[in-house]
């Protein structure tokens, strides 16, 4: 699946997951990135569900979070084919921005590849990732 696309069925809504997520998942972090990721089953055909958030106590500005957090959505997108073709199971993705201030598209998107790498280093047993 090397889709580039991002639909509704691939993001993480539920607020109940969301909290298990911050319960029991284990985090993989490069700043100002940090993963948080459960193995989970999906009553639908999705493998992979992902979120992204940015803390309003670094960003009063709505404008500034939802921009961090449509950056961090499109590395995501551009990125998730690494995940897909190099891992087994289904998982809940919550991608958290550690920054303080506003990152550039060629930040996020380097520190993306570089935390996905990491899951895939942690996660899986053949460790020739190409990127």
């Amino acid at each position: 699946m090397s889709d580039f696309t991002f639909p509704k069925k691939e993001k993480l809504k539920s607020k109940k997951l969301i909290e298990q997520l911050f319960a029991e998942g284990k985090s993989v972090s490069l700043f100002p990135i940090k993963l948080i990721y459960l193995p989970v089953e999906f009553s639908e055909d999705t493998r992979i569900k992902a979120g992204v958030t940015a803390p309003k106590k670094s960003f009063k500005s709505a404008v500034k979070r939802n921009r961090i957090k449509r950056l961090m959505r499109e590395s995501y997108r551009c990125n998730k084919h690494l995940v897909f073709n190099n891992s087994e199971g289904s998982f809940a993705f919550l991608f958290l921005y550690l920054g303080r201030d506003m990152p550039s598209q060629s930040k996020v998107e380097k520190t993306m590849k570089e935390v996905i790498k990491r899951f895939l280093e942690k996660n899986t047993s053949n460790t020739g990732i190409s990127n």
